[in-house]
């Protein structure tokens, strides 16, 4: 307590004392006896008054104990069980969970990891994707400052993600290596690179990674089949030295529509695992291509980056144009991009018959633009601002999920208040992290006419900053490929939209989202969606309600068998329907291992200062993290200042002294 605060409760001792005094005693010659009693309770509740607007604070020192702290990953995915691992597993979790000794020396955290890091409730070992890099990365974020290791209990088989031999991690990672590390003859597909995408009558290629594990030369034989017909085989020859083969060829598409294919490698007399054998893929073959030009006023990174995007998707070619240059005819465009127009463009305007797409920026010409009377006016400066992108839940005109848009970085145009008219906002503008109802991106439909407007330019940016979040561009093409879908289809929009693939793996959770709208191409809440899903060999017949999510219907099917499914989304209610076929392929990617990865495991404690285990040696692996000297506890005062009184307290006592006072003064005839 400080001084200054110890002068003012005296003072509040003499200041309560006194007031009392002259109120009981000064120049009464007389006192009776009963004046000492309501003196001292008049003191105390003035003392107690007064002690309420100091608040004195005394400072506490605190010594606190920080242990290191031990997270045990456990690998939660299918190939454990495919080992026979299982019981081996849940042994090594209880011996971490009830160990006294490393409770005394560690915090210890359990998570369970497969695709996703998350703590560790049960383990069910049905999980059909791994992902080690993932969950040592969330392991080091989430301990970035705490002092401690990592025990990674897994096959160290890892099916998606980076690589995690080369991933970083300032912890030191011990690896528990389950599941059966002799190495066997084995040979596999280990990967199969084709399109999606098709065009009638052309040719598509193929490519097939084959590895090989074994001692002697062979020479299996390669297979294509369509409809349980082969219509391509190869012989290739793999050897110890010579262990990878790459196949490739290219097969025709005859038929519109979706074809499913499946790959095969011969199998060996002795391998063990023959599951990695096969593999099945499909390909949608579309009668035409959409040809979509890029016309732009400046060079800009914008333009590389829409291009890539869009062409992601194999059936959108791409053409480029300076404006002043375009000598085409712009009406062989399914979709003209628009990027920074200005009165150049003012031909294609007055001429177009396709839908569009205006990209503004620092140079667009808003002067023109606003004389196009499309429903956008925009009273601009000739000053710069950088606006954020804020998602809009709400946006109905077609499925589009967020993907991070508030993350992204912003973009730059023109300062200015924008009006616009006949117009649905998937992203709002978010002006210096203040949320405005300003549209950032918008689409239009007048009649059967599309267009939509991006207010802003250095879409480049948001592409590479999807990558750095999702390692992939994939998210963010899918989302200009869901714009460029809208904007260069002609059909009369559906009221009921159903989301989902073509092919499936066995046990992969299948996602399936619903957009349905009213009469006015409103959303509507209130409906009741049902997929009946049919399995076309075994007629078996299994129904699934839709979940309403945000501004969408949603639900999801695990546990399918192989197999071809027809589905049928209703209305309840309605005489809307959705049909549709999709197939699920017998592929568990999660059994493609024939023995754990005992190298890879290896060499990331080896980088890591650790140092590696296997299974039955999980108290060699404690007693190791016992006798560690850089895993130690360390102390930490901490200083607290705290209210000397509880003001609730105090405040009660000053109200009771007060009113015994009263009463007191009542009796003895003093009111």
């Amino acid at each position: 307590m400080s001084t200054t605060t110890l002068l003012y409760i005296i003072l509040a001792v003499l200041f309560s004392l006194a007031i009392s005094f002259f109120q009981y005693f000064f120049k009464v010659k007389k006192a009776p006896k009963h004046h000492i009693i309501l003196f001292i309770l008049r003191s105390l509740a003035l003392f107690l008054l007064f002690l309420l607007f100091i608040n004195p604070k005394v400072k506490i020192k605190k010594t606190e104990n920080k242990k290191p702290k031990l997270a045990v990953l456990v690998d939660n995915s299918m190939s454990t069980s495919f080992f026979k691992e299982e019981k081996t597993i849940k042994n090594i979790v209880n011996t971490f969970k009830t160990s006294k000794e490393l409770k005394e020396k560690f915090e210890v955290d359990v998570y369970s990891f497969n695709n996703t890091l998350e703590a560790l409730d049960s383990v069910t070992f049905t999980k059909s994707k791994t992902n080690i890099a993932k969950a040592i990365t969330g392991i080091n974020n989430l301990y970035k400052n705490d002092l401690g290791g990592v025990v990674l209990v897994s096959d160290g088989n890892q099916t998606i993600g980076d690589d995690y031999e080369f991933i970083h991690s300032k912890k030191a990672i011990y690896p528990l290596v389950i599941g059966d590390t002799t190495v066997y003859e084995d040979l596999k597909i280990s990967q199969l690179n084709v399109n999606k995408y098709s065009y009638l009558n052309n040719k598509f290629p193929v490519e097939v990674f084959l590895n090989y594990e074994g001692k002697k030369e062979i020479t299996p034989t390669f297979s294509i089949y369509k409809s349980g017909k082969r219509i391509f085989t190869k012989k290739v020859s793999l050897s110890p030295t010579n262990n990878s083969a790459i196949v490739t060829t290219n097969l025709t598409s005859t038929k519109e529509g979706i074809h499913y294919y499946s790959t095969s490698i011969e199998k060996l007399e002795k391998e063990k695992n023959t599951k990695n054998n096969s593999k099945n893929f499909s390909v949608e073959v579309i009668n035409e291509q959409t040809k979509i030009l890029l016309l732009t006023s400046i060079l800009h990174p914008d333009l590389g980056a829409l291009k890539k995007a869009i062409e992601s998707n194999k059936q959108r070619k791409v053409e480029i144009a300076q404006i002043n240059s375009f000598k085409g005819n712009s009406k062989e465009y399914q979709l003209v991009i628009c990027y920074q127009p200005n009165v150049y463009f003012k031909k294609f305007f007055e001429e177009r018959t396709s839908n569009f797409l205006i990209i503004s920026g620092v140079k667009t010409d808003w002067n023109f633009i606003n004389s196009l009377e499309i429903g956008v006016h925009k009273s601009s400066i000739n000053q710069s601002e950088n606006y954020s992108a804020n998602y809009n839940t709400n946006y109905l005109t077609y499925i589009q999920k967020d993907i991070g848009f508030n993350g992204f970085p912003p973009l730059k145009d023109k300062f200015g208040a924008v009006n616009m008219k006949g117009n649905q906002s998937l992203l709002f503008q978010k002006i210096k992290g203040i949320t405005t109802k300003a549209p950032l991106l918008s689409t239009f439909e007048k009649g059967e006419e599309k267009y939509a407007m991006l207010l802003g330019e250095g879409i480049w940016k948001w592409r590479s900053s999807s990558y750095v979040k999702e390692s992939s561009f994939e998210v963010f093409d899918e989302f200009i490929n869901n714009l460029v879908q809208f904007l260069a289809s002609n059909k009369k929009r559906k009221r009921l939209d159903v989301k989902l693939s073509n092919l499936y793996l066995a046990n992969e959770t299948i996602a399936i989202s619903a957009l349905y709208l009213d009469n006015n191409y409103k959303f509507d809440d209130r409906a009741s969606l049902e997929l009946i899903l049919t399995n076309e060999e075994t007629k078996e017949i299994k129904r699934y309600p839709f979940s309403l999510m945000n501004n969408s219907y949603q639900t999801a099917i695990e546990g399918l068998s192989s197999g071809s499914y027809s589905y049928k989304v209703k209305v309840d209610g309605q005489k809307i329907t959705k049909y549709g076929k999709f197939k699920v392929a017998d592929f568990q990617i999660e059994e493609q291992f024939t023995n754990a990865n005992r190298k890879k495991m290896a060499s990331v404690a080896k980088k890591t200062a650790g140092k590696i285990y296997y299974k039955n040696q999980e108290k060699q692996l404690i007693n190791e993290l016992l006798e560690n000297k850089k895993y130690f506890t360390i102390q930490k005062s901490i200083t607290k200042e705290e209210n000397l009184i509880h003001w609730k307290w105090i405040l009660f006592l000053v109200v009771a002294l007060l009113t015994v006072e009263w009463f007191l003064r009542k009796y003895f005839g003093k009111i």
